[in-house]
């Protein structure tokens, strides 16, 4: 199989904008965190699979804070992007913010890494195009994101704790 080109984040980086509506809210008129979620998973989606060309599925979703409710009435911005690809897999680091336009309020509300499988039609895995980050801040997310997948897979029990070459440092293995 050829290996496909490398690619920059802006390739195929996903901005996704939503309109908070009643079906969307809460008793509170606050966004449901499951519809956040979903939309979350959306976007990180099309980024994954305009990244890999190729079917995807979601793999693993990191801890996702709420730091600041997003009220009825909000606009709901979700930025996805590629932080790294690996074999067969991709980190994609999403960022969700909100704004109210009447209120002058625009905040950060979330933010999260999914994990992205490429798949060929019959369901199995497929190799991935590499990543070129061009900018100070797609380097660091790139940098940490070897870290981060090392901790996922101790966490799934798919590693080994001393196997982690990357986490030894942090944790004095």
């Amino acid at each position: 199989m050829k290996k496909a080109k490398a690619k920059s984040t802006r390739d195929s980086m996903v901005i996704k904008n939503e309109l908070l509506l009643p079906n969307d809210t809460n008793t509170l008129d606050n966004l449901v965190g499951g519809q956040l979620m979903y939309w979350m998973d959306i976007a990180g989606g099309i980024c994954a699979q305009r990244h890999a060309q190729a079917n995807i599925v979601t793999a693993s979703v990191d801890n996702i804070s709420f730091k600041q409710p997003i009220s009825l009435g909000s606009i709901v911005t979700l930025k996805a992007q590629v932080t790294r690809a690996f074999q067969t897999s991709m980190e994609v680091y999403i960022e969700v913010w909100a704004e109210h336009i009447t209120r002058e309020l625009h905040y950060q509300s979330n933010t999260a890494f999914f994990t992205f499988v490429a798949l060929d039609e019959q369901g199995r895995p497929v190799q991935v195009p590499e990543l070129i980050p061009e900018t100070d801040r797609e380097r660091e997310l790139y940098a940490g994101a070897l870290r981060r997948r090392q901790l996922r897979l101790i966490l799934a029990g798919r590693m080994k704790p001393d196997e982690a070459g990357e986490l030894k440092s942090i944790f004095n293995l």
